[in-house]
């Protein structure tokens, strides 16, 4: 006697929730979901479901798309703001196999990752503890040193990799690139003949505007190979090479003191929360007497949370990344000696930047697939919707908190703020 098993997009749309307003097409042939949905998710094959069924959280999800044995017709990012509602990360193992069993557990199999999550080839290859100077330097490659083409299309001109922020409604992202940097520029009260250290200097954007609007004589360093090669053909291009130099090096390496700034831009992330006291005690020792430090990073909400960052997002995009909630940020910087001066939220501008870099992709979504493959042009899609749709919903934020160094109780600050 052969029993009958329900169709697979009905056992889905239990799993998803009933309400979930997405079409779901499955390999057997089976479809449910509202006509008129804003899109359709097609599970492709028995792999699909092997994915969700056996891997934690959003990751099998994710594991799925990057496959491609999951599509998505329609916009991913409203797709993953209606997943977000869905409770399909959210079920238990018992739930999990009795999905299974529904489903038909002689064709769902465990299968390996996708080739980008390469764990044999990344995480295990990370030498030593996290954060020393050789599994960092190994981690920022296996994210930076993708391709400086591939970002190109991602970023647009400005090659700025961090949150812009947009003066106005009607701001393009180049626009709100200038104004991030310059927004830096005039926290740390930057004027001719100054000296910056720009940590985490990435493609060199923080470094060229220092030097071109502000006659700063700027030194940027970067972990990424790719980025340090184009960071200097930018500053050269521009005619800055008598004032700003980026170099491949690791920021401990630098040997330079007496800076009257420091920007930190995006850094943090890859610090980690033990290493965190001896990264501000490191800039400290870099700044002169009423020298200021300008850092500007990704944060949680609170400082509940575990720093570690999720599945997908250490096994695709940040191996190693930690994020921690600006009390503690701020905390440790007081604690370390820096007196703080300012500090604000820019969460809405970086779902905003998000937005631009997602639209980006989409536009040249083929020559990114040409320059990188089909898979990674999958993760950092889904990595950049799932980000914007974190800033919005306050999973994530973006703080900048200023610091001064103190002589004998001189800050060297205005007395109300100049920018």
């Amino acid at each position: 006697m052969t029993t009958s098993r329900p169709p697979i997009a009905a056992v889905l749309r239990a799993a998803l929730g009933e309400e979930m307003p997405l079409q779901i097409q499955a390999y057997d042939g089976s479809e449910t979901g509202p006509p008129d949905a804003e899109a359709r998710l097609e599970f492709r094959s028995p792999k699909a479901l092997s994915y969700l069924i056996t891997a934690p959280g959003e990751l099998g999800l994710a594991r799925a798309f990057v496959a491609g044995e999951l599509d998505v017709h329609g916009d991913i990012y409203t797709t993953l703001r209606h997943l977000s509602r869905a409770r399909i990360g959210d079920l238990s193992w018992p739930e999990r196999m009795r999905m299974l069993r529904q489903v038909d557990p002689g064709v769902v199999r465990r299968v390996g990752p996708p080739v980008e999550e390469a764990p044999a080839a990344v995480r295990r290859a990370l030498h030593g503890l996290r954060h020393n100077k050789r599994r960092d330097a190994e981690a920022i490659s296996h994210h930076y040193d993708v391709s400086n083409t591939f970002y190109s299309y991602v970023l647009g001109p400005t090659m700025a990799y961090t949150c812009a922020v947009f003066p106005s409604d009607d701001a393009t992202l180049e626009e709100a690139q200038f104004e991030k940097f310059d927004l830096v520029a005039r926290k740390l009260g930057l004027t001719k003949g100054m000296r910056l250290l720009d940590v985490g200097c990435g493609w060199g954007g923080m470094a060229i505007h220092a030097a071109k609007h502000y006659g700063v004589s700027v030194l940027g360093v970067t972990l990424s190979q790719q980025q340090a090669e184009w960071a200097q053909k930018a500053i050269a291009d521009e005619g800055l090479s008598d004032l700003a130099e980026v170099r491949h090096s690791d920021y401990r390496d630098v040997t330079e003191t007496g800076f009257d700034a420091v920007s930190s831009i995006g850094l943090t992330e890859h610090v980690g929360k033990r290493a965190l006291p001896a990264y501000f005690a490191f800039l400290l020792s870099k700044l002169r007497p009423q020298g200021r430090l300008l850092n500007h990073c990704i944060t949680r909400p609170t400082t509940t949370e575990r720093a570690k960052a999720g599945g997908f997002i250490d096994r695709y995009v940040f191996p190693d990344g930690e994020l921690l909630g600006v009390g503690h940020i701020i905390s440790t910087m007081q604690n370390t000696g820096f007196e703080v001066r300012h500090e604000e939220n820019l969460r809405e501008h970086y779902a905003r930047t998000l937005a631009a870099w997602c639209a980006n992709l989409e536009t040249f979504w083929d020559d990114a697939v040409t320059e990188v493959g089909l898979g990674r042009a999958r993760v950092w899609a889904l990595y950049m919707a799932g980000s914007r749709l974190g800033f919005e919903q306050n999973k994530i934020q973006l703080h900048q908190v200023l610091g001064a160094k103190l002589d004998g109780g001189i800050s060297g600050m205005p007395p109300r703020p100049t920018w």
